[in-house]
């Protein structure tokens, strides 16, 4: 049984994930199944950016397609592991997004 249940923070995050081609969403969907059972131990911590304070974020590399994904882990008893951002990893893109949606 997962440990972990995947949300999206709003639509737009989620419309990120739908808009990936076929390949790279097999692959990020394989990163979510990790996050289901080990989000609590995968990903790098963050801090702040110069976009703002991502404190409380993690972010996972998907190198072979060149994306970044930024979540973090809600809740106490049922926790929730909240998709902020999918992005392309240049130009820190993917951390101003992030920063933006969980700001708002």
């Amino acid at each position: 049984m997962a440990k972990f249940k995947i949300e999206f923070i709003n639509k737009k995050a989620k419309e990120e994930f739908k808009s990936l081609d076929g390949s790279s969403k097999i692959l990020v969907e394989k990163a979510f199944r990790k996050l289901e059972y080990r989000a609590d131990e995968i990903g790098k911590v963050l801090g702040n950016t110069s976009y703002a304070n991502l404190s409380g974020c993690k972010e996972v590399k998907l190198k072979r397609i060149g994306l970044r994904m930024i979540f973090r882990i809600i809740g106490e008893q049922v926790q929730v592991v909240q998709i902020i951002s999918i992005n392309k990893r240049d130009d820190e893109k993917v951390f101003r997004i992030a920063s933006q949606r969980i700001n708002k």
